[in-house]
């Protein structure tokens, strides 16, 4: 199993989550995924930004701009991420083996140049019978009793409209059941 790291986006707004900064800062350091590499002893990890759309940008007082999106380029690309020079450490790392996923609710705001290097995949929207088959796997990933799942199931049903559901309300609902199951008894 390749290891895993998730960079939720709209805590790191900045490339330096990504690409690290320069010593002589206050908070220099490599970037998240060099240091996930060098925790894990593996090359070839996946990195998942999530929610990249929601990464702001952070201006410096001279008006340059840094955010994660455009730190992302030469990570993207495979002759600029093979030979990639970390600002840290100020050595070259072959980071092209990085496998590297990005989730985002819209591209609207993404820039022209990370879009050509990440074309988006667009999923559909989930259907009744993916919202049920998520239900019996988390509960069953849970061990949740087989009749507690099939009420959290009978309340997806009855809401008819699976685009106003999402897997993170499931999640809940069945976070709620659990919850009651293991609520202790008060006599």
């Amino acid at each position: 199993m390749v290891p895993t790291s998730v960079i939720e986006a709209t805590a790191e707004p900045a490339s330096f989550s990504v690409a690290g900064s320069q010593r002589g800062w206050g908070s220099a350091g490599p970037g998240k995924p060099l240091e996930f590499i060098m925790a894990s002893g593996v090359a070839n990890p996946v990195i998942v930004i999530d929610e990249i759309e929601k990464a702001g940008t952070v201006e410096s007082m001279k008006g340059q701009r840094f955010n994660l999106s455009e730190g992302l380029l030469p990570f993207l690309e495979r002759s600029t991420a093979a030979q990639w020079s970390c600002p840290y450490f100020r050595v070259s790392f072959d980071m092209s083996w990085v496998t590297w996923i990005m989730t985002a609710n819209s591209v609207e705001g993404l820039p022209a140049p990370f879009l050509s290097r990440c074309p988006p995949l667009e999923i559909p929207p989930l259907s009744m019978e993916h919202l049920l088959g998520f239900a019996n796997r988390l509960g069953a990933d849970r061990n949740l009793p087989p009749e507690a799942v099939y009420v959290v199931k009978e309340v997806i049903e009855a809401i008819k409209a699976p685009q106003l559901i999402s897997l993170r309300s499931v999640a809940r609902m069945l976070d709620a059941v659990e919850q009651a199951i293991n609520r202790p008894n008060l006599h």
